[in-house]
């Protein structure tokens, strides 16, 4: 594999822009458009194994931690209908075998016993209990006395070394997308990595990670989010009272921890709408590509289109009052247009992260 590409964003922010630019390009592969790659910083990824295994670890915790691990691996394997699962097809059969390894590779310890995490009761242990309790009255026999646990597999724990752990995820995560590869020299992975995970990446990726990062005006994100996407049944999780927009957008980006890495390029929608040449330059020198590798240019991103989803904050005085909040509160985040546009918030079309 030549390069792995990851187009990331904060949420409607346009990083999907990135991922259909970069797919006019000769032999890149995006084979699933803008399927989301999660399995990395999803609850109970990789990257939160990570968090419970390396701080404040202890036998109970990493026992918990690698199965609900294990359990939302299993999940994005199995759910072929959750838009973010179906990994069998997607990514391939081998991943769950792959999955497996990584887990025993990370094991220290297997105990044949159980803990309170064990004991918790759930639907099935009090169906097995309820089943069980005329038999053992019945005969009073020592058969039926074994305790009923969630697991019945004693306790897998672990106090892994942090450049042991490191060194098997990067084994795993480079079997999982040379899988999902399909052999192609340079793959587009969608939403692979978060803006807010950035700082992890030199401790499991190589120069192959190509990581850029999108962000965009708030005022068009607040507008087409509160009063186009609600409507159409595909909003994001982002408050749409004002101030309570404000207060979220501003502790969301304040919460990413910095990063130095030389895998991470940052860019602005706007930039690639705007000043489409000079930024599509950029990209294209960060990912290591060339113009003669432009080989379908503007035909899945094209400026002149993608212009419609920009200031939209400019199109009805009603609008006026939010968007004043906006511009006060978030002022270091707003673009700076070369010129004004009143475009319609129904004329703007639908972009993903």
């Amino acid at each position: 594999m030549k390069k792995l590409i990851v187009p990331t964003g904060y949420m409607g922010s346009g990083s999907s822009a990135i991922t259909d630019l970069l797919s006019e390009y000769k032999d890149v592969s995006n084979e699933f458009k803008s399927y989301e790659y999660v399995f990395l910083h999803c609850p109970n990824g990789l990257f939160d194994l990570e968090d419970q295994l390396l701080v404040g670890n202890n036998a109970i915790k990493s026992d918990y931690a690698i199965r609900e691990f294990e359990g939302q691996m299993k999940s994005l394997y199995d759910k072929k209908f959750w838009w973010v699962g179906n990994y069998k097809k997607i990514i391939g059969p081998e991943f769950i075998n792959y999955t497996n390894e990584f887990i025993n590779n990370i094991t220290e310890f297997k105990i044949d016993g159980y803990w309170y995490t064990h004991e918790e009761p759930n639907l099935k242990m009090i169906i097995k209990l309820i089943l069980r309790k005329p038999f053992k009255m019945l005969f009073k026999s020592k058969l039926f006395n074994k305790k009923i646990l969630k697991y019945n597999d004693g306790m897998k724990l672990s106090y892994i070394k942090s450049d042991e752990f490191y060194n098997y995820s990067k084994e795993y995560i480079n079997k999982v997308i040379n899988l999902a590869s399909k052999g192609k020299e340079n793959i587009i992975f969608d939403q692979l990595l978060l803006p807010f995970n950035l700082f992890r990446v030199d401790k499991y990726f190589g120069n192959e990670l190509k990581v850029i990062v999108v962000e965009r005006d708030p005022r068009d994100l607040f507008l087409v989010n509160k009063y186009s996407w609600r409507a159409k049944n595909v909003p994001i999780p982002i408050p749409i009272e004002v101030n309570e927009f404000c207060k979220f957008y501003r502790n969301m980006r304040e919460s990413e921890k910095p990063t130095n890495s030389n895998k991470v390029l940052r860019i602005k929608l706007e930039d690639l709408i705007y000043k489409y040449a000079d930024t599509v330059k950029k990209v294209q020198e960060f990912v290591g590509f060339t113009n003669k590798e432009h080989v379908n240019p503007k035909t899945r991103f094209n400026p002149e289109v993608s212009i419609k989803n920009t200031q939209l904050f400019n199109s009805s005085a009603k609008y006026k009052k939010e968007i004043e909040v906006i511009e006060k509160e978030l002022k270091e985040y707003l673009y700076n247009f070369p010129y004004k546009l009143e475009n319609k918030i129904e004329n703007s079309i639908i972009i993903g992260d």
